[in-house]
């Protein structure tokens, strides 16, 4: 039995959990995590509400956490991970390469209060003497032990074949493949001269899959590094075969999310995110950005906030943040935050264009505190109080607006004038 196929069956309690959380009828819930367009993401081993990401729910956000070869600091990926949900991520992802991994790995789902996702490749690969010398053992190896730990969800690069490897070969990519992952898969492929065990071995994956319960998310493996590489045959072909394994893992009770497309201009985003939508018939679409323009190092985590959020209302479900470190190094904790800030910005703004009514009573209770100068009010309700309430007080006034303008405020000068009218006018004539 599977989420999937609990719902399938019934009401549960997890799903009546998402239902209240999410706003939405339990039976329509249900009936969309049944047809494999919800996916829920829950883990017996963590102390974590369920989360619901896909059709009719809100846009969701993920922080990537995690060593590299460079820095090993098992603490500080600890904080980052609690500080990016601190600041509105909903899932955590330990991409660590470097150090004890099971050790990382153990403190996260430990410490950290939400699902985490984890890549297997990555271990079987740091695990070998080198990154083709791993075998299809380790690589199922390590889905099973991170699987055993409770892991909520997994990326894994199945649609990274010999076939999707030739169409790279022949398309006019600059960049080719920038996926880690992706890129551990085609070495791996090229020298054993093999296809890639997660495709040719994928019942088998389902199978552990389907025995601890776990969340298969499709690894966008050849997504485009670049604007001039977006929308090409490589990532489309990839998107096809995608679509095939989300129905077979259906067809087994397991969930699956789907990831994609990687660097897209804006005017290429909604095709995108639409075909994805159709040839995986409806799974939940997990985005890392689409960062929007190459030339912007430093400032990736708003390139990537702008592409989210146009992504988010075309009916991406899951936005993967970017941080101001992306291209340049590890992130920092600041960075994590800044990241996760500008991400939660960008669902909020998608929710906002698909109506829900929860995102709309936010923005309308602001409203209603800025037009009464209520400046506590306000700064409950933003994203970051502490940061608003810095800049507010930065500068002082001797009145109850802001520095900006002062007894020059819009707000006082229109409700001061109308007051004054109200209290001078006929009594028939007044509000």
């Amino acid at each position: 039995m599977t989420l999937m196929t609990d719902a399938q069956k019934g009401l549960t309690d997890d799903i009546l959990t998402v239902a209240r959380a999410e706003s939405v009828e339990p039976d329509k819930l249900r009936r969309l995590i049944a047809s494999g367009r919800v996916v829920l993401l829950a883990s017996s081993n963590q102390a974590h509400k369920p989360l619901g990401i896909g059709e009719s729910l809100s846009a969701k956000v993920n922080a990537n956490v995690g060593t590299s070869i460079e820095y090993v600091d098992k603490d500080d990926e600890v904080l980052k991970a609690n500080v990016a949900l601190q600041f509105g991520a909903d899932t955590v992802m330990d991409l660590s390469t470097g150090g004890e991994l099971d050790d990382i790995r153990s403190a996260i789902l430990q410490e950290v209060h939400a699902p985490i996702g984890t890549v297997p490749i990555y271990q079987a690969a740091m695990s070998s003497s080198a990154v083709v010398q791993m075998t299809s053992d380790d690589m199922f190896n390590s889905v099973r032990k991170h699987a055993e730990d409770g892991v909520s969800f997994m990326t894994i690069h199945a649609g990274v074949t010999l076939n999707s490897l030739q169409r790279l070969k022949n398309s006019k990519r600059i960049m080719g493949v920038v996926s880690r992952g992706g890129a551990f898969t085609i070495a791996w492929m090229v020298h054993n001269e093999q296809d890639n065990p997660f495709y040719t071995e994928y019942d088998y994956l389902l199978e552990i899959a389907e025995e601890y319960d776990f969340t298969v998310s499709l690894g966008d493996g050849m997504r485009s590094g670049c604007l001039h590489d977006a929308s090409d045959g490589p990532k489309f072909v990839e998107y096809v075969l995608l679509g095939e394994l989300v129905q077979r893992a259906r067809e087994k009770g397991v969930q699956t999310i789907v990831e994609g497309p990687g660097h897209v201009p804006l005017n290429e985003i909604e095709s995108n995110v639409r075909a994805m939508k159709s040839i995986t018939k409806g799974a939940p679409l997990y985005l890392l950005g689409p960062l929007v323009t190459d030339i912007a190092p430093g400032y990736d985590h708003i390139t990537g906030a702008i592409g989210g959020a146009l992504a988010g209302m075309c009916g991406t479900d899951f936005l993967c943040m970017t941080t101001p470190s992306e291209h340049l190094g590890l992130p920092t904790t600041d960075d994590i935050k800044q990241g996760a800030v500008v991400a939660k910005i960008a669902a909020h703004v998608a929710d906002l264009a698909r109506s829900r009514d929860d995102a709309l009573r936010w923005d309308d209770a602001m409203a209603t505190a800025r037009a009464s100068l209520d400046w506590k009010k306000q700064f409950d309700l933003s994203i970051d109080p502490d940061f608003a309430q810095r800049k507010f007080s930065c500068r002082t006034t001797n009145t109850d607006a802001c520095s900006m303008c002062g007894d020059l405020c819009a707000l006082r000068i229109v409700r001061e004038a109308l007051n004054s009218v109200d209290k001078e006018a006929p009594k028939s004539l007044r509000c």
